[in-house]
C-alpha cells in the first residue's frame, strides 16, 4: 500500500485554516467560544498557524459531561479556538484520504453513506431470501474508551508518511484516553482503526453480506455453523490485532422469526419496523410538538419503513392526507 506524504503543509496553510474555521461555525455562531473567537479572527488564525508551524500546538483542556440518550456516556468537549479549528483544518485534507481506505460496507459519519442508504442496502440483500436465513449480529465492548493508541498510531503510519502530521495526529490521540466521544476527529480515527478489519472480513473471509455501523455490526449467511465460525475468526481478528473484545450479548438467529434490529429498525425479508423504543419515542414527541419541522424529522423515519398504519395513529386526519 503506498504511504502518503507532504500533507502538513496543506494543512496549517492559512487558506485551509481559513476554510476550517468557516467549517467549523456552521450553526454555532451563536456558542460562546466562536463568539469569542471572531473578535479576533483573522489575529486567531495567524496565531494557529504559528503554532502549529513551530509545532507548539498542544491540546487543550477537556469539557468533560455525561449525556443519558441513548445510553449513558461520557461526550469530551474541546474549545473552538484553537482545538475544533484545528481538527476541522485536518479533516479537510486527510478526510477524503480515510474515506477511500473503507469499504463500501461501513456507514457511519461518511457523508452520503447514512443509515438510509445501509438501509436500502440491507433491504435490497434479504431479497435473496435463501442466502440471508441467519444473521450474526454483534457489537464492541466501550469501542471508543478502548481504542488502543499505539495500535491506531500504528495503522496511521501505514497509511501516512508525513513525520509532520504524525506528530499532530500523534498529540490528539494521547490527549484523552482511548478515542473521546464528542472530538470531531474520533469518528474518523475509530472508522479508521477498523478499516482493515472490513478489508479483512470481505477480501480474506469473502463475506457477501456485511453491514458495519461504528461498532455495531451485521453479517447474513444460509448456515448457522458458518455464522459460528466466522464470529470465532472475528473475536480473535479484533482481541489479537486491535485489541478489542465483543460484548457477550451477540447473536446468531434466523432473520424470519425474529427480524434484525439494527440502527432504528428491525428488518425483516418481507418488511421493516421501526425499533419499538423508537416508536414509542415517536409517539410521545410527536403528540406534544407542535413544531412542523420536528415533526418532519419524525415522520421521515417512518418513510422508510412500513410504518403507515403507525403513521396514521399518530396523525391527525388532515396531516395524514397531506403526509
Amino acid at each position: 500500500m503506498k504511504r502518503i506524504g507532504n500533507l502538513y503543509q496543506r494543512i496549517i496553510s492559512i487558506e485551509n485554516l481559513t476554510e476550517a474555521d468557516h467549517k467549523a461555525q456552521k450553526s454555532k455562531s451563536k456558542q460562546y467560544g466562536v463568539i469569542l473567537h471572531n473578535k479576533n479572527r483573522e489575529a486567531n488564525i495567524l496565531k494557529l498557524h504559528k503554532m502549529l508551524k513551530e509545532k507548539t500546538y498542544k491540546t487543550s483542556k477537556y469539557d468533560i459531561f455525561k449525556i443519558y440518550e441513548p445510553k449513558e456516556r461520557e461526550v469530551y468537549r474541546l474549545p473552538y479556538f484553537p482545538d475544533r479549528i484545528t481538527h476541522h483544518a485536518i479533516m479537510n485534507v486527510l478526510e477524503p484520504i480515510f474515506v477511500s481506505t473503507y469499504t463500501a460496507d461501513t456507514y457511519s459519519c461518511i457523508k452520503k453513506r447514512g443509515i438510509h442508504l445501509l438501509l436500502r442496502k440491507l433491504k435490497k440483500a434479504l431479497k435473496n431470501t435463501s442466502d440471508t436465513t441467519y444473521c450474526l449480529k454483534l457489537d464492541i465492548k466501550k469501542f471508543y474508551p478502548s481504542i488502543d493508541h499505539e495500535i491506531l498510531k500504528t495503522l496511521l503510519r501505514r497509511k501516512f508518511k508525513d513525520n509532520d502530521l504524525l506528530w499532530l495526529l500523534d498529540e490528539i490521540i494521547d490527549s484523552a484516553k482511548g478515542l473521546p466521544i464528542g472530538n470531531y476527529l474520533s469518528q474518523y480515527f475509530a472508522n479508521f482503526y477498523l478499516s482493515y478489519f472490513d478489508h479483512w472480513i470481505k477480501e480474506e473471509k469473502k463475506v457477501k453480506y456485511y453491514f458495519r455501523y461504528a461498532d455495531d455490526i451485521v453479517i447474513l449467511h444460509n448456515s448457522k455453523p458458518y455464522l459460528h465460525n466466522i464470529f470465532y475468526d472475528i473475536k480473535n481478528y479484533l482481541n489479537n490485532n486491535l485489541n478489542l473484545e465483543i460484548k457477550k450479548n451477540y447473536q446468531i438467529f434466523p432473520v424470519e422469526s425474529r427480524g434484525i434490529d439494527f440502527v432504528g429498525y428491525v428488518f425483516y425479508h418481507t418488511h421493516i419496523l421501526l425499533r419499538k423504543r423508537i416508536k414509542k419515542n415517536f409517539a410521545r414527541k410527536l403528540r406534544s410538538n407542535t413544531n412542523t419541522k420536528s415533526k418532519a424529522s419524525y415522520l421521515g423515519w417512518l418513510k422508510h419503513c412500513n410504518g403507515l398504519h403507525l403513521t396514521k395513529k399518530l396523525l391527525p386526519d388532515e396531516q395524514f392526507q397531506r403526509f
